[in-house]
């Protein structure tokens, strides 16, 4: 097992990644969670996993999703070996343009799988709104060869205790998700955030290649990995520069 953390805009950093060189992709992007309209959400802040972002730094949050989408996922598109599957979260509102910036990248788009929070508020005069989404393609056709089944939907809380980043993710669906990617094979994720992915992935066999801009949480995620290659006292494997 080991890791690399890049500190650095997602798209740059990618663009230097060698082609084939990875085996998943699992990411939550920035996004603005406040608006109904295009209306809504200018001026807005775009938050995710991996921090806040004004809009020069996620300069398409009050442009074009579907072209960011696109640009994005076309060099996760490239640098993923054949069989490789990418997986988004996202709220509802995100979720039409992330599925077209997918298939727009090449990617064969192949559903959405709901995560359901138990913990969500009721809304008065309406459908409560219990679920974020992960919109997931893949590159080619899946591994047939593979003896995998994994679930076509999710139930957990967010986590409370010990949470590092608002929209941090339940750790029992992060390890889940990541054994889509072969085991010894690299997952990567764009937007790490404060590292959950990356635990994840270390957890189940995987290696681990991540990239976040916010230099607070980029902190945070390098602390996360260097505890859990470090745990009980026995190094397991160090980070690759």
């Amino acid at each position: 097992m080991s890791y690399q953390l890049h500190r650095g805009d997602a798209l740059t950093v990618m663009k230097t990644l060698l082609d084939e060189s990875v085996n998943a992709v699992i990411t939550d992007p920035p996004y603005s969670s406040d608006g109904r309209t295009s209306r809504d959400v200018r001026g807005k802040l775009a938050t995710s996993s991996s921090g806040v972002h004004g809009p020069k730094t996620f300069p398409d949050e009050n442009g074009d999703h579907i072209a960011w989408a696109h640009r994005t996922l076309t060099e996760a598109y490239r640098a993923s070996a054949e069989h490789s599957v990418a997986m988004i979260f996202s709220d509802w509102r995100q979720k039409p343009d992330i599925s077209e910036g997918l298939r727009m990248a090449s990617w064969t788009w192949q559903g959405t799988i709901p995560w359901i929070k138990p913990a969500s508020q009721p809304r008065k005069g309406g459908f409560e709104q219990s679920a974020d989404f992960i919109t997931w393609g893949g590159k080619g056709s899946l591994d047939n060869n593979r003896d995998l089944y994994l679930p076509g939907h999710f139930t957990a809380t967010q986590p409370c205790k010990d949470q590092d980043h608002t929209t941090q993710k339940p750790m029992e669906i992060m390890q889940q998700l990541v054994q889509i990617c072969p085991e010894g094979g690299t997952v990567l994720d764009p937007f790490t955030g404060t590292g959950s992915t990356g635990i994840a992935a270390l957890r189940e066999g995987r290696r681990f290649l991540g990239i976040e801009l916010n230099p607070r949480y980029a902190d945070i995620a390098e602390q996360r990995l260097r505890a859990e290659l470090t745990q009980h006292d026995f190094v397991l494997a160090g980070p690759e520069a």
